[in-house]
């Protein structure tokens, strides 16, 4: 047998497979592409009488609405992502009225400064989780112990809070993640076939696309930095660690979650 065209057919199942997960990551991504496009939109098209955070905070509403009617997402994905647009929206609550980054445009739909739409943004993070989790059929292997994990995810969201005050323990923070979670690693499924990936990794990656994704909303008006009031440039590449805790909380949530409904369902309730 030539080695020419075995090694053609191992690039072209490659290839293959990189596109089957494109493809799958892509429709896991509807709801933050939306968002982004909106944004996009609404900074070019105004409608008269109506605020662009308004009209965000409909888009989002529909959206949401469009995505469990189509059944792009289930009725328990939804009840996930609106415990993430809680946590998401008082957290901003929170940062806006520490003077972290500020919404300086007008609206209806503000909530001590904060408009409402913004709570989607962490929304569309937790229905990136859930769809890739379903899509590519994650498991996990080596799970920690469910108070470690529990332990973890709240301080990581207390830091969130109390940094402005105290030590800012974010790194420490990292070190235990990499403590707690050194056996953890997700298994997923491309075209028939699984991979394995480290969880911390995957934590990264996740965050380091969002730090993108943040570059391209407050150059779109989102919001804004205090140091971007008056011209844009680049979020401080620091915020990459900010995303990645906030993505380790995301996937922990889940994670439970998911845990709790497999026993609840007579399933395995070990991840």
């Amino acid at each position: 047998m030539e080695l020419q065209p075995l090694l053609n057919a191992v690039w072209i199942r490659r290839i293959w497979q990189l596109f089957i997960f494109g493809y799958q990551q892509a429709m896991s991504c509807i709801f933050p592409v939306i968002i982004f496009a909106s944004l996009a939109l609404t900074k070019v098209i105004s409608i008269p009488y109506v605020h662009r955070y308004d009209l965000l905070l409909l888009i989002c509403l529909f959206t949401q609405v469009g995505m469990v009617v189509f059944k792009l997402e289930t009725i328990d994905e939804l009840k996930v992502i609106c415990m993430f647009h809680i946590i998401g929206l008082m957290l901003e609550l929170y940062k806006v009225h520490m003077g972290s980054w500020s919404y300086p445009g007008e609206g209806w739909s503000k909530l001590f400064g904060v408009p409402l739409y913004s709570g989607f943004m962490y929304a569309s993070v937790a229905s990136y989780i859930c769809q890739a989790w379903r899509r590519l059929s994650i498991s996990v292997y080596g799970w920690p112990r469910q108070r470690y994990a529990v332990i973890v995810c709240i301080a990581i969201y207390l830091n969130f809070f109390t940094h402005h005050y105290l030590w800012d323990m974010r790194w420490v923070l990292t070190l235990l993640l990499v403590i707690v979670f050194y056996r953890t690693s997700f298994a997923y499924k491309v075209g028939g076939r699984e991979y394995r990936m480290h969880v911390v990794l995957s934590f990264l990656l996740i965050g380091f696309f969002i730090w993108l994704a943040e570059n391209i909303s407050t150059f779109m008006g989102a919001w804004a930095y205090p140091d971007q009031e008056h011209t844009w440039h680049i979020v401080h590449l620091g915020k990459i660690s900010s995303w990645y805790l906030l993505v380790v909380i995301s996937v922990i949530i889940v994670a439970q979650l998911k845990r709790v409904k497999s026993a609840r369902d007579g399933g395995n309730p070990s991840l």
